[in-house]
């Protein structure tokens, strides 16, 4: 997959390591929809975890990074959000197995988690992975068809 945009959002705890994705991806060639926050003022991280999903949704970006203080409340927001698949990675082989194998569209990660270096490692892997299809093509679909059934209506 070439990526050439993706959207990036974070809460107050992750302001800061957010613009140095952001700049690290510029120097990739990736254009980044930022969705905020803009300040460390102490914010709520599901509007941007939505705000994030509304841009995949609408086939705005392909994927999306969402940084918040752990990356857990993030991802738990994102999963809510049809046609979202959500992983909170700290290491770059999951990063790069949860595109390979689940075919995530959403990396989180946490700020007080991992540095700036292991932050652009984790964003490489996963935006430079490919999903492989094949068998986990049907466990993908496995998992779409919980989203879509009746228990969650």
């Amino acid at each position: 997959m070439n990526i050439k945009k993706i959207t990036i959002g974070c809460d107050h705890a992750a302001c800061e390591l957010k613009a140095q994705v952001i700049e690290h991806l510029a120097e990739r060639g990736i254009e980044c929809i930022d969705v905020g926050t803009y300040s460390s003022d102490s914010c709520n991280y599901p509007d941007y975890a939505h705000a994030l999903c509304k841009n995949i949704q609408d086939g705005v970006t392909e994927l999306g990074i969402l940084i918040c203080g752990t990356g857990i409340g993030m991802s738990m927001a994102a999963n809510k959000h049809r046609g979202i698949r959500a992983a909170v990675c700290s290491d770059t082989f999951s990063a790069r197995l949860t595109r390979e194998h689940n075919n995530a569209n959403v990396l989180c990660f946490g700020a007080r988690v991992v540095g700036m270096g292991l932050a652009f490692d984790l964003v490489d892997n996963f935006i430079d992975a490919d999903f492989e299809g094949g068998k986990h093509q049907k466990r993908v679909d496995m998992i779409t068809a919980i989203e879509e059934s009746e228990c969650n209506k």
